[in-house]
């Protein structure tokens, strides 16, 4: 008998950019599943292959042109192979993809439902194309398969979409306008994953603390995002809660409060800045100044001293002077970021700045001037690295160091990697209380543990401890 004929046909999905499409990868794999798709990562032995998209930048489309035709080496052996190409980029580009003839199917964010019928379709021979965006698709009835490794840590997208249209941006054309999640569906996948031995979720949107439901059933039963930290939270103390990604213009005082409320609730916000500069700002429609966004970083740590703050930063936007950049280097150094994620900045086409807005920065001054942001970054993120040495900290496991098997890591609850020994020495008597709840105190650990370090030694990446 062959074998292949009675095997169930299996998908291979390649993922690139942001959180978001970790999680709606996980979605489209639940929704293949219960077309009888199995998932594999080999993609030499699959039916469909998927590329799910990130727009954000030019060089992350680049990348797909370039695995597209990697894709072709495939198909060369297999000609029934369908390949496909879905999230941001299939949003964008839509035509252009399948003008390539290189690509069967092109669906957009919200088009992940129908895909078990434009895969049947365009194995017909029928290219496939579906980038209709919704006001209401959120997801929020499938469960989805998770693809980490750990088994420790998952993200729950709880809101798509955003509002803000900065005007450097392509996410609003890509994945379309706000809509938030019904609250119960959130609560009830924070609890199954609990009850699966997962220790910590991501509450995950484009612009997460705008998060904002109400019922359309009843008149009076709204739910911000405030008060939907506090319920996840409260599923159970062992259960970390994490979010991303923030807004500066929405991190609201409840928020804040919240956060500093529960202790299982992580301290760290990722709270992007792009510029210190208020004529930069305002030319990118953040909708904020430079001062509103240092009083809210005053804000946090007047609640939570301790509180992780990362960022994101776009060096050499248009028109962006040697003055514009100092700004920007001065409030990384006011704020001392834990870490940020720097970048040049990348017109993308229909965006406002692309229609409005030379991008008149020289590559080679976009080049220097974010190697200077890099640069300073590395020694702010040593500086915050090295405030903690000597602090004790609670880590959740999450696996074996990357650079030495003989040590375990995880990452403390403002976000910073731990590196610790993966056992407690026999004989070992635990300077950690014994009566604190679910904290591992003896013996070998394990993933998804609890354990107390203290920080013994530093890089600029990670933190050297041992076990308490």
């Amino acid at each position: 008998m062959n074998n292949i004929e009675t095997e169930s046909p299996k998908i291979y999905i390649e993922t690139y950019g942001c959180q978001m499409n970790v999680n709606d990868t996980e979605v489209i794999f639940a929704i293949m599943a219960k077309e009888g798709y199995g998932r594999t990562e080999n993609m030499d032995e699959a039916s469909v292959i998927l590329a799910n998209t990130c727009s954000v930048r030019d060089n992350a489309e680049q990348r797909i042109w370039g695995r597209i035709e990697q894709f072709k080496s495939v198909k060369k052996k297999n000609e029934n192979v369908i390949i496909g190409i879905v999230g941001c980029m299939a949003e964008r580009l839509k035509d252009k993809l399948l003008d390539c003839r290189s690509v069967d199917l092109v669906a957009g964010p919200d088009s992940y439902r129908r895909l078990p019928k434009l895969i049947r379709e365009a194995s017909d021979g029928h290219p496939q194309i579906d980038t209709i965006l919704s006001r209401e698709e959120t997801y929020d009835d499938i469960t989805p398969v998770r693809i980490d490794k750990n088994g420790v840590s998952a993200f729950i997208s709880i809101m798509r979409g955003c509002n803000n249209a900065c005007s450097y941006c392509v996410v609003p054309y890509t994945r379309g306008a706000e809509r938030s999640r019904n609250p119960n569906t959130i609560l009830s996948e924070a609890s199954k994953l609990f009850d699966n031995g997962y220790r910590e979720v991501t509450l995950l949107g484009q612009n997460v603390d705008s998060y904002y439901w109400k019922d359309p059933d009843t008149a009076d039963d709204d739910i911000n995002f405030a008060q939907l930290l506090e319920m996840v939270a409260k599923i159970d103390p062992s259960l970390r809660v994490r979010f991303s990604t923030s807004h500066p213009k929405d991190i609201s005082n409840e928020v804040i409060y919240s956060m500093g409320m529960y202790e299982n609730i992580c301290k760290h916000i990722h709270l992007p800045v792009q510029s210190g500069s208020d004529r930069m700002l305002e030319k990118m429609r953040r909708r904020y100044t430079r001062e509103w966004y240092l009083e809210r970083v005053a804000k946090i740590r007047s609640v939570m001293p301790e509180c992780g703050i990362t960022t994101d930063i776009i060096a050499g936007f248009c028109s962006e002077t040697e003055e514009d950049h100092l700004q920007t280097l001065s409030l990384m150094e006011k704020v001392g970021f834990d870490y940020a994620f720097m970048f040049q900045y990348s017109e993308r086409p229909g965006t406002l700045a692309a229609k409005m807005y030379p991008d008149n920065v020289p590559p080679e001054v976009k080049t220097r001037r974010l190697n200077e942001i890099i640069e300073l970054q590395g020694v702010l993120s040593l500086k915050s690295n090295e405030k903690d040495v000597g602090k004790e900290c609670k880590v959740l496991v999450e696996g074996t160091s990357k650079r030495d098997s003989s040590e375990m890591c995880g990452r403390a609850s403002n976000n910073k990697m731990c590196v610790f020994p993966r056992e407690f020495p026999d004989g070992f008597i635990s300077e950690t209380d014994v009566s604190i709840p679910g904290i591992v105190t003896s013996g070998k650990i394990n993933v998804g543990d609890y354990v107390m370090v203290k920080v013994t030694g530093c890089t600029s990446a990670t933190l050297i401890c041992e076990l308490l």
